[in-house]
């Protein structure tokens, strides 16, 4: 009967679930600093902190998000490097690349979503356009003259661009700019060395947006946003396609024994019933997930690569 115990909670290394953690644990965020990972990422490990001892955030930011999923991949299966990932990093990089350092159902398991959030429409405040048709009449009237940022090839972000082209009629009158990460993007946007970006809402965005550094035209949420309710939705706009629900949650690598995985679940769960916590994403724009799991997460992303995969394949986007 020992023996049985102790093969249930033991793990790669000789530890014991009951040690775990010995040590801090790292969180990987796939961007530069500064982007709206950051806001999600420390939140979360400042609040952990009491519950589960210190976790460090280390950013590693490059490809849209890969070069800080494939990092992780490649971890120890110890529970000690976790990654802070999203719709960009686990369905949308690698269904439109060709060639991916990591696998999203080979190389890791879903230990709990954080937040859902929603992507915006910015435009620099010199651009003349106020909703999100005078943007696409704009575009078709100068044609090739218009970019947008975005943190990457193959995220999200660039799939409601590529939609946005589509669903306009402006298929080869806008150019993307990929960054390695929003900040970066929203520099330039406010600085004015391009003239759009379509961005996750962050507060950031919606402070810079008050102050008329840059304009939001709209959200691709369904609804409108409770902490910037002045911001119309895509579909108030008259471009229902573009809804898109981004999300960020936790995964750890692929052999990350069950023990260790579902106690970073329980706790992430104690810690998202934190109205401090749940305020901090919300005054962000963005839900927090009181009621995630391994498996309700697992399902999530598993659901997202069977649906965006025809869409990814007929607007032919593609990293490589």
């Amino acid at each position: 009967m020992a023996a049985s115990v102790a093969a249930l909670t033991a793990w790669p290394g000789g530890a014991t679930a009951n040690d775990y953690p010995s040590r801090p644990i790292r969180l990987v965020i796939p961007y530069a600093a500064g982007a709206a990972g950051d806001q999600i990422g420390r939140a979360w490990a400042d609040r952990m902190a009491s519950l589960l001892g210190p976790i460090y955030v280390e950013n590693l930011g490059g490809a849209g998000g890969a070069v800080g999923s494939a990092v992780v991949a490649q971890s120890a299966p110890d529970g000690y490097s976790l990654l802070l990932g999203n719709g960009s990093t686990q369905v949308m990089i690698p269904l439109s690349s060709a060639r991916t350092a990591y696998d999203p159902i080979r190389d890791f398991r879903a230990v709990y979503r954080l937040i859902t959030s929603t992507l915006a429409f910015v435009v620099n405040p010199s651009l003349p356009v106020g909703d999100m048709q005078e943007l696409a009449a704009y575009v078709k009237n100068n044609p090739g003259k218009i970019s947008y940022g975005t943190p990457g090839v193959g995220t999200g972000n660039h799939l409601v661009g590529e939609m946005f082209r589509r669903q306009s009629g402006t298929e080869a009158d806008i150019v993307h700019i990929p960054y390695r990460g929003m900040a970066a993007a929203t520099n330039d946007l406010v600085s004015g060395e391009i003239p759009a970006m379509i961005a996750v809402v962050s507060s950031n965005l919606v402070q810079l947006h008050r102050a008329g550094k840059l304009r939001m035209l709209a959200v691709t949420s369904r609804n409108r946003l409770s902490g910037a309710p002045e911001i119309p939705t895509v579909t108030e706009a008259g471009m229902p396609d573009l809804s898109y629900a981004g999300w960020f949650g936790l995964f750890a690598p692929k052999a990350t024994p069950d023990e260790i995985v579902n106690r970073l679940s329980a706790t992430t769960r104690t810690a998202m019933a934190d109205p401090a916590l749940q305020e901090t994403y919300r005054s962000q724009g963005m839900e927090p997930d009181a009621d995630s799991s391994p498996d309700k997460f697992q399902r999530l992303v598993e659901d997202e690569l069977k649906r965006l995969a025809p869409i990814i394949k007929s607007i032919g986007l593609k990293r490589d």
